[in-house]
């Protein structure tokens, strides 16, 4: 039976404790924590959390997979600001009663938290019984040590970080193709962190655009677009995954394939030429797959699955 005065609490307060040791915030335990920034300057603030995928973590009870999936998908997008993370809040809904998952996910996220130097400043777990997903909720605050825009540029290689597969999206889709009964381990594959490589990109690199490859797919390109278009193939290096292609057998057409699912790529810079090779050389799963040419902000992609050439207007 549910108990509404969640017994468990303290133990979650000690574990979100133990991530107030950062560079970036000083914090006092009080009803609520009290926050002083140690740093000056403009803010970025992100929620996001994992969809429908939440359904296979609960199933398969995959929550440390689920736990990077929403940090993923809060960093990855702030890392696209040029942002540093400094703090989060969470919200946690599970659809049956139980202090193990509970502890077994503020665990998981209170060290990845610790990892990456981001102070758990609140949160809250709620027992949902009329759904059967798991979710994890994440508003992360960060902050911009040097403001820039972020804007592909004609001239400009595109080059694609490798993904670990399906990321956090198109889960509605797959749920449809798969029904309820099958199962492939893809489905709780967790979404790669590109953080720590985009910041060290920007200390290193002249990145003009940089774009997370997730819900709408490689439509969010166009978002970068102003004059021109973006051309993009598969270079070898970058195949979609094996998942992706059974998506497509299964009658996934091209357009839907490259406007709900990321294909293999998780993540795209806009980059001068020059730059490229040196990128490509010291990143692990890196290739160009394309580049910026005059245009009127349309995205072509020339299908691996066919050969065909996708247009998203």
């Amino acid at each position: 039976m549910y108990d509404p005065s969640k017994p468990y609490k303290r133990k979650i307060l000690r574990l979100n404790k133990s991530t107030w040791q950062t560079p970036y915030v000083s914090i006092r335990a009080g009803t609520y924590p009290v926050i002083t920034k140690k740093f000056k300057g403009p803010e970025v603030h992100h929620s996001d959390g994992i969809g429908t995928k939440g359904v296979y973590h609960w199933r398969k009870r995959s929550f440390k997979n689920a736990v990077i999936d929403a940090f993923a998908m809060n960093a990855n997008d702030i890392a696209m600001a040029g942002a540093i993370p400094y703090g989060l809040q969470d919200h946690i809904v599970v659809p049956e009663v139980g202090e193990r998952a509970i502890l077994e996910i503020i665990r998981a996220l209170t060290a990845l938290c610790r990892k990456y130097k981001v102070a758990i400043t609140g949160g809250e777990t709620s027992h949902h019984d009329n759904v059967e997903a798991l979710d994890i909720g994440i508003v992360m605050a960060s902050f911009l040590p040097k403001p820039r825009t972020n804007r592909f540029k004609r001239g400009d290689v595109l080059i694609g970080l490798e993904s670990s597969g399906l990321h956090s999206n198109g889960f509605t889709k797959v749920r449809g193709l798969f029904g309820k009964n099958e199962w492939r381990a893809d489905f709780i594959r967790p979404t790669s962190i590109y953080l720590d490589t985009i910041r060290g990109f920007l200390k290193k690199y002249e990145i003009h655009g940089m774009m997370h490859i997730t819900g709408g797919a490689f439509t969010k390109l166009k978002d970068l677009l102003k004059d021109a278009d973006a051309i993009i193939s598969h270079p070898s290096k970058l195949q979609p995954h094996a998942i992706f292609r059974e998506l497509f057998e299964r009658g996934v057409s091209d357009k839907q394939m490259y406007t709900t699912f990321n294909c293999g790529i998780g993540f795209v810079l806009s980059v001068p030429e020059r730059e490229a090779a040196e990128i490509i050389m010291k990143t692990r799963n890196a290739a160009v797959i394309g580049k910026i040419v005059s245009g009127n902000g349309l995205v072509r992609i020339q299908s691996a699955f066919t050969g065909k050439t996708v247009i998203i207007l």
